[in-house]
């Protein structure tokens, strides 16, 4: 099923044709997945699509100012398990298994290498996506990207006591467990919110515990595709150290420091990390 996007939808869009479509993958789920552009002419181009992987508890909407600063890039941006308005299966939220869907999404789009950005935990996918196909990657960009989730963070006992329904007050106090050091736009903080009032409690607890309970990626295997690392040097969750070790885990990755940014980084310069991206894909191509 295709399902054409809002005149509001269409502003992240930018020029190039957009749509959201449902799409159907073969570990048993449909997700939804905004697709901007022509896959098949990027394909017969020899180009790859820029993949965009959200963080927990958000949805694809939440790159929206990302693509509307990103207008010449064609661009696949799926709900992960359990998120937005993808299905929201009673299991399925390893970090394995979510980077199998992504794999996933990637097959039923006839995608065969895909530029993939993560944000923050949507990067450690990225980085157990890059492990497990590295087939997949053309390149990889980690924005506000952890080294390890393999702790049991001090917010986990307020997650697992969640209950249906979830309060609208109690995901909008979780947004301030992220510091913020520029302004956001409101109306993308309430988006945020109905990202989280969408994922039931059980989804809550079992993608966090996904995370936590998984080994990092660059400690079960090796990524081969070029990356480009982006940090905000006042992030509160992802220290410095675990930036630089990660960075010196993936051959020729290259670490850019925000220095007036906290953990999300996607959230308060989008239109920066439009640019951070646009040379590092450029570059690519003119070496390509």
């Amino acid at each position: 099923m295709h399902t054409l996007l809002s005149a509001a939808g269409r502003a992240y869009a930018g020029a190039m044709e957009s749509e959201v479509r449902t799409v159907s993958l073969n570990t048993g789920i449909r997700v939804p997945c905004f697709v901007r552009g022509n896959l098949e002419r990027t394909a017969d181009d020899g180009d790859s699509p820029l993949l965009l992987l959200h963080a927990w508890s958000e949805s694809w909407r939440s790159f929206g100012r990302l693509i509307a600063s990103l207008p010449d890039l064609t661009i696949v941006a799926p709900d992960l398990r359990g998120h937005g308005g993808a299905d929201k299966p009673s299991g399925g939220y390893t970090v394995s298994e979510v980077a199998e869907d992504i794999a996933a999404v990637l097959e039923a789009l006839g995608i065969a290498r895909a530029n993939v950005l993560g944000s923050s935990s949507g990067g450690y996918v990225a980085q157990q996506l890059a492990v497990m196909r590295p087939d997949l990657l053309a390149s990889l960009v980690l924005v506000g990207t952890p080294l390890s989730l393999h702790t049991r963070p001090p917010f986990a006992d307020e997650v697992d006591a969640l209950t249906d329904p979830i309060s609208e007050d109690w995901v909008r106090d979780s947004l301030s467990w992220y510091r913020l050091l520029h302004t956001v736009p409101a109306d993308y903080i309430e988006e945020r919110v109905r990202d989280g009032l969408a994922m039931p409690a059980s989804i809550w607890k079992e993608s966090l515990r996904g995370y936590y309970q998984a080994l990092p990626p660059t400690e079960t295997g090796n990524i081969s595709a070029p990356t480009l690392i982006l940090w905000g040097a006042h992030d509160h969750l992802v220290p410095r150290q675990h930036q630089e070790t990660l960075a010196g885990r993936i051959k020729g990755a290259r670490l850019k420091i925000y220095e007036d940014t906290g953990h999300l980084v996607l959230w308060e310069c989008p239109e920066r990390v439009a640019e951070d991206v646009a040379s590092f894909l450029g570059e690519l191509s003119e070496c390509g």
